[in-house]
C-alpha cells in the first residue's frame, strides 16, 4: 500500500537521528505503524481505546500569558532577555531562537512578563490565532502570547506542537469576537484534546518532524537557488560576465571593455535599444462571433516568481473586458501593487490554436528581434523594473505604468545568440526551482495527510523499547 511505503521510508530515516529533545531513559524508537480498528466514542469523536480525552491544563505545568514593560522606560529594553511578539512566531518555521526585541531584567520584574523555560510552546491568542512555536532559549512574551509549559512526564512538547497546529481551526471557532478575534487563557486551559500514551506521542512527533526536516531542506535549496539566480541576473544582464559556447560547453569570462550609455556601462559589443524597437505591445483583436469559449488569464493567475501564467476556460459571453494575447506573449502587470509585486508571466504554448484573453491590467508583449526569455528576465531585473516604477502615474492605489514609458524604455541588447545563452542559464535555474517547489508541495500534502491519520489515531505508531 502506497501510504505504508511512504511512512516506512520516513520512519527509517528518522530513527537514524533521534532528536535530543525526545531522549528518555530507557530509550524508545518507532519501528512501524498499523491501522487502528478499535475505537471509543467521545465528545470529540472516535479515538483509539488506549487514548484519553484530557484538558490541556491537566498535562501542563503552567499555562500563562506574558506582559509588556512600559515602552516609555528605556531601561526596560535592549537587554539580554528575548521578548516574543506575534510576528516573531509567524516569521519562523518551528523553533524560536531569536527575537526582534529584547528586554532587561528590570523590564521583566516591572511587568507581567515572566521567563518561559526552553522547550515550551508559544501560542498566539490574538491576531494570528493558533500560530505556535517552540522556544529553544528562555524568553519572555507579551500579553498576546500564551506560554504553555508541558509536564514532561505526561506530554511531549513536539507532539503538542503538531496537535495545536492540527486543532487550529477549532481554536478559531472558539475565539471571542471583539474588534479582532481573540482567545483567552482560560479557553486554552480548558480546551479538551485527544491524548495518546507518551511513547506514542513521541513516535508521532518523530514522523512529523522527519517530514518537516525534509521540507526545511527543500526550502534551503530553493533559497540558495534564488540567491544564485539573483546574482547571475546582476552579472549576465549587465554584461559584466559574458558567456560563450566552445565545443558544446558554456564558457564564462569577465568583461573588461565597456561603453558608457544612458543606462550605465554595457559591453562594447552590445547595443542599446528602445523597448518598442525590440518588441511591441500587442494590439487588440475582435473575437469571432462564432467563438463559444476562451482561455482567460485573470491577474491572480499571473505569477510573481515563476515563468508561466495559468488560465481559466470561460464562456465567451462571461468575459466583458479583456486584452487579446497569444501563446508565447509576455504578460506584464501594469497596475499597482501587482507591478511592484513582480507579477509577470508567459502565456503557455499549450494554448496554441485557442483564443486567449487576459485582464486589461496587463500589457501583452510580442517579441520581434529579441529573445522572449531574455526580455522576460530583463523586465524582472530590479534596475529595469525600478525605472518603470518611478514613471507610474495615477492616484494612490491606482497607479499604472504608462504605455509610452514602457515603449520608450531603454534596454541592453546583446547579440541574439548571447541573449539565448543568458536566458537558458536563468531558465535552467528556474526549472530547478520549480522542481523543488513541486517536491515541497508534495511533502506538505504528505504532512497534512499524516497529521490527519496520526493525530486522530486512525493510523497508530508502533513504539519499541531499545534494549
Amino acid at each position: 500500500m502506497p501510504l505504508q511505503k511512504t511512512l516506512e521510508e520516513h520512519i527509517k530515516k528518522q530513527t537514524q537521528n533521534t532528536q535530543a529533545s525526545q531522549q528518555t531513559t530507557p530509550q524508545y524508537r518507532t519501528t512501524g505503524f498499523y491501522k487502528e480498528t478499535t475505537f471509543q466514542d467521545t465528545p470529540l469523536g472516535k479515538i483509539p481505546r488506549e487514548w484519553k480525552i484530557v484538558k490541556l491544563k491537566d498535562i501542563c505545568e503552567k499555562i500563562k500569558a506574558g506582559g509588556t514593560p512600559p515602552t516609555s522606560r528605556k531601561e526596560f529594553y535592549n537587554g539580554d532577555i528575548p521578548f516574543v511578539k506575534i510576528e516573531d512566531i509567524t516569521n519562523i518555521r518551528k523553533y524560536l531562537r531569536h527575537t526582534s526585541t529584547t528586554i532587561t531584567k528590570a523590564g521583566l520584574e516591572n511587568s507581567n512578563a515572566w521567563l518561559v523555560p526552553p522547550k515550551s510552546l508559544l501560542f498566539a491568542m490574538y491576531g494570528s490565532i493558533g500560530a505556535v512555536a517552540i522556544n529553544d532559549v528562555p524568553v519572555a512574551t507579551n500579553q498576546a502570547i500564551l506560554a504553555i509549559v508541558p509536564d514532561r512526564e505526561k506530554s511531549d512538547v513536539e507532539f503538542l506542537y503538531y496537535l495545536l497546529i492540527f486543532l487550529k481551526p477549532y481554536f478559531e471557532k472558539y475565539a471571542k469576537r471583539t474588534t479582532q478575534a481573540n482567545l483567552t487563557a482560560e479557553i486554552v486551559r480548558e480546551f479538551k484534546i485527544p491524548f495518546p500514551p507518551l511513547q506514542e506521542q513521541r513516535g508521532i512527533a518523530e514522523i512529523l518532524s522527519t517530514v518537516d526536516r525534509a521540507i526545511e531542506g527543500v526550502n534551503d535549496v530553493v533559497a540558495r537557488l534564488e540567491r544564485l539566480k539573483k546574482a547571475l541576473m546582476k552579472e549576465l544582464l549587465t554584461g559584466r560576465v559574458r558567456v560563450r559556447e566552445e565545443n558544446g560547453k558554456l564558457i564564462f569570462h569577465r568583461e573588461t571593455e565597456f561603453q558608457e550609455t544612458e543606462i550605465g556601462k554595457i559591453p562594447k559589443g552590445w547595443k542599446l535599444v528602445k523597448f518598442k524597437e525590440a518588441s511591441e505591445i500587442r494590439k487588440g483583436k475582435r473575437i469571432s462571433g462564432s467563438a463559444k469559449s476562451v482561455a482567460f488569464i485573470p491577474m491572480e493567475a499571473i505569477p510573481d516568481n515563476s515563468l508561466y501564467a495559468k488560465y481559466e476556460l470561460r464562456n465567451v459571453d462571461e468575459v466583458k473586458s479583456y486584452v487579446y494575447c497569444e501563446p508565447g506573449d509576455i504578460l506584464l502587470a501594469k497596475i499597482t501593487p501587482s507591478f511592484e509585486n513582480g507579477k509577470q508571466g508567459i502565456v503557455p504554448e499549450e494554448l496554441r490554436g485557442k483564443i486567449v484573453l487576459a485582464t486589461t491590467e496587463v500589457y501583452p508583449i510580442k517579441c520581434k528581434n529579441i529573445d522572449k526569455y531574455f526580455l522576460f528576465y530583463l523586465l524582472k531585473y530590479p534596475l529595469i523594473r525600478n525605472k518603470l516604477a518611478s514613471l507610474m502615474r495615477g492616484t494612490t492605489g491606482r497607479k499604472r505604468v504608462p504605455r509610452e514609458a514602457l515603449e520608450e524604455l531603454l534596454l541592453p541588447h546583446p547579440p541574439i545568440t548571447e541573449q539565448r545563452r543568458i536566458a537558458e542559464i536563468l531558465l535552467s535555474i528556474d526549472r530547478a526551482i520549480e522542481l523543488y517547489q513541486e517536491k515541497r508541495l508534495r511533502l506538505k500534502r504528505l504532512k497534512r495527510g499524516l497529521m490527519d491519520l496520526l493525530l486522530t489515531g486512525r493510523v497508530r505508531v508502533r513504539v519499541e523499547r531499545v534494549t
